[in-house]
């Protein structure tokens, strides 16, 4: 019985591993999703519909990790949305409350350079926003000159996926109470 148990949990750990990243042994998306939550302990697989990463914080003893927020590909939700030249993959972490960890393009057939969206400066643009802010660009979005539409179309991918996770696995925050 006991080598039989054994075999069990052998093969359960064989398929959905758990060290280090609860599952994801791509070390280039755990260092993505690491910065997108720096304060992770651990990361769920993707799972779900629509489909995302966990983030957990560090357990204490007798507790269950925190959750921290969430990770989803913009394809993956939004996928006819394209850039000039094709489309742009981005992973976007976001926190419990709606607020936009960060995001980083992973993948893209736009023009390189000075006016491209994976400059560092433009993706820092979308730290801190709430999934309510309108991402607009020209308003809350600065413009790159020569990339306007790739950067409208990744501002409308992180916008519209960001709010797709948040209505389906975010608790909305309590109205203020009208006064009598």
């Amino acid at each position: 019985m006991l080598r039989f148990a054994s075999f069990v949990l052998g093969l359960v750990l064989a398929v959905f591993p758990v060290a280090n990243g609860q599952g994801i042994d791509d070390p280039q998306l755990l260092a993505q999703l690491q910065k997108l939550f720096p304060n992770a302990a651990t990361f769920a697989p993707r799972a779900g519909n629509p489909p995302h990463f966990k983030a957990f914080g560090p357990a204490e003893a007798g507790k269950e990790p925190a959750l921290l927020g969430l990770a989803y590909w913009t394809t993956e939700l939004e996928p006819l949305e394209r850039g000039f030249d094709g489309p742009i993959k981005m992973l976007v972490g976001m926190d419990t409350t709606g607020i936009l960890m960060g995001v980083i393009v992973t993948d893209h057939r736009e023009p390189y350079g000075y006016f491209s969206v994976d400059l560092p400066e433009v993706m820092a643009q979308f730290e801190r926003k709430n999934v309510r802010d309108g991402f607009r660009v020209g308003q809350d979005i600065d413009a790159i000159s020569r990339a306007t539409i790739t950067l409208e179309s990744a501002s409308r991918a992180v916008r519209n996926s960001s709010r797709r996770i948040a209505r389906a696995y975010l608790v909305p925050p309590e109205q203020p109470k009208a006064a009598p």
